[in-house]
């Protein structure tokens, strides 16, 4: 009996001090060291690329006011890329559609090209010192070589299939195509001037290697020779690529990829004749694969990065190449933009701030994984831009809901914030880096809590998140210590912005209202107000000694602090 008394206490007083030492490992804070007089290269704006499937959105009421806040975020002018410029329709618009009307013919067969809407689209952007990522395409109905039918109605939960139609075949005369090619970029040239469209970036089509091209690879190659020999005929030194495949991490894209980049090196062109073809910058696309299990939405960060990694891999094989830019066309946390949560639910993400830490972890990925390659990645597209007349918050892949902006936005305006060198994040220490978590995505028992840092001349500039792939709002925050080295001064001026469950944050404050389909005109301005980006703290001046600061903070799952420091 005494014995069986001792053991019980024996064992009380081993779990009183196990369960001490799992609470005091739990709140030791995550440390993370910033050098800032290791440079890693420029901090180059990867992500002011935006696009979105609607052209006709871009010149609506919440379509303006978007591309302004988008504009007015970033320091460097925003690259904008749209489908279905080329589209047959009196600018008729609808999920997953769009039209421009700019190519008809007689009933002669003569060439009507009317640029009116296109313009309309264009002048939007560079009202606001934005630029086209002009994709040519799609096809007009007049020149497809299967036109019936054309126009598509597609809704979430219908087969996405369904919205391949006459749009998305070869043309029955390539002559006729090059021509319409060469006149829109003429035309381009007239109307903003020749140094204005030298800055863009003109390419063909969208993902030939699945449905959007109801052709052949070879006769994607066709239309490409045509297409940049138009463009270089036009404006020699307008800058043209491709091929905006889907994620080379699948098999069969890597491979249209791979065929694509022989032809430009060493095909015979189909336009000229001669050997290779024009091309001035590559571009593929990157997606995630969320999920619900277990009635959460779980993540798949590591798909996308896989994706990214491949391209990557391929690029740098062909040293003709290397140095090309890469622009990831489309890179996202899953493939479909229009897709709602209602008919979807691994879309609920979207709303809150799970799209936002996600952003942040995977755009610093994207820098670490181009600087593993030696590639030269250029700009990253975000496929998300806001929906017209749909409910409020539900649930598609857009930046703003009825012009109330989302938390992901909010890290964009932190981006935005960013500028000059990348300095170095010591990550030995630290849970996951790019590598794990390209392998792995964010599956184990502890979150990715991260950096990525910049400095300027007057400035240090520190994002730092905390994410996992599922969605558990419910777990403790965690303790996180910044130790930056290597300041320049002796006293800085702290900014830290936050992004969280309150602050920054719409959603919150719209399930707060009760969720209103019709909110008052008080609680739009409202809710706009929570959707800017605001301070956690007052701004504070710290003395720097010796060069070295240590700066903590708690944070939440699934939030993200910008801490800058001015001097």
């Amino acid at each position: 009996m005494l014995i069986n008394k001792f053991i019980f206490k024996a064992i009380f007083v081993l779990s009183f001090f196990f369960f001490q030492f799992e609470a005091s490992a739990q709140e030791k804070a995550i440390e993370i060291k910033i050098d800032a007089s290791e440079e890693l290269g420029s901090m180059k704006p990867i992500w002011a690329w935006w696009g979105y499937d609607e052209p006709n959105y871009t010149y609506m009421k919440d379509g303006k006011k978007l591309l302004s806040e988008i504009a007015s975020l970033s320091p460097v002018p925003v690259f904008v890329r749209a489908h279905s410029l080329l589209v047959t329709g009196e600018g008729t618009h609808a999920l997953k559609w769009g039209s421009t009307n700019a190519y008809t013919e007689d009933e002669n067969g003569n060439p009507i090209y009317d640029w009116t809407i296109v313009d309309k689209i264009f002048d939007t952007y560079i009202e606001r010192g934005m630029k086209p990522f002009a994709q040519i395409g799609f096809m007009p109905k007049a020149l497809s070589s299967k036109p019936e039918p054309y126009r598509h109605y597609w809704k979430p939960g219908a087969a996405y299939n369904d919205i391949y139609t006459g749009w998305a075949y070869p043309p029955k005369d390539y002559e006729k195509w090059a021509e319409l090619v060469y006149q829109w970029v003429r035309h381009s040239v007239e109307r903003y001037g020749k140094e204005e469209v030298e800055s863009w970036y003109w390419e063909l089509w969208n993902e030939p290697n699945i449905g959007y091209w109801q052709g052949t690879t070879e006769e994607y190659i066709k239309l490409y020779d045509y297409s940049a020999d138009a463009v270089k005929r036009a404006l020699p030194t307008a800058k043209m690529g491709g091929p905006e495949t889907t994620g080379p991490g699948w098999d069969k894209a890597a491979e249209f990829l791979r065929t694509f980049l022989d032809h430009v090196k060493n095909g015979k062109n189909y336009a000229t004749g001669e050997t290779g073809s024009p091309l001035d910058f590559i571009t593929f696309h990157a997606k995630g694969s969320p999920k619900v299990v277990d009635g959460f939405v779980k993540m798949n960060m590591g798909a996308q990065l896989r994706d990214i990694s491949k391209g990557f891999e391929i690029v740098a094989s062909y040293p003709e190449f290397k140095h090309l830019p890469i622009i990831i066309g489309e890179s996202d946390p899953e493939g479909c933009a229009a897709c709602s949560e209602a008919d979807y639910p691994h879309n609920a993400y979207r709303n809150g701030t799970m799209y936002a830490s996600y952003t942040a972890a995977s755009f610093s990925r994207k820098y670490e994984l181009a600087d593993h390659y030696g590639v030269n990645l250029l700009g990253a597209v975000t496929w998300g831009f806001e929906f017209e007349n749909q409910p409020w918050y539900a649930g598609f892949r857009d930046m703003a809901t009825n012009g109330v902006n989302k938390p992901v936005l909010n890290v964009f305006r932190m981006f935005g914030m960013m500028e000059g060198q990348r300095i170095k994040v010591n990550q030995e220490n630290l849970d996951y880096n790019f590598i794990k978590v390209r392998n792995e995505s964010v599956r184990g028992i502890n979150p990715d809590v991260n950096a990525i840092a910049s400095k300027t001349d007057n400035s240090i500039a520190i994002m730092v998140w905390n994410y996992h792939d599922k969605n558990d709002l419910e777990v403790p925050a965690s303790p996180v210590k910044l130790i930056i080295d290597n300041i320049p001064v002796n006293k800085v001026l702290i900014n830290h912005y936050r992004v969280d469950q309150e602050l920054s944050n719409s959603y919150t404050l719209w399930k707060k209202m009760g969720s209103p389909q019709n909110p008052s005109s008080e609680q739009i301005k409202s809710l706009e107000k929570a959707g800017q980006l605001h301070l956690f703290t007052s701004p504070e001046w710290k003395d720097i000694e010796k060069g070295k600061t240590t700066l903590e903070v708690e944070l939440p799952r699934q939030a993200i602090s910008l801490i800058r420091l001015s001097y």
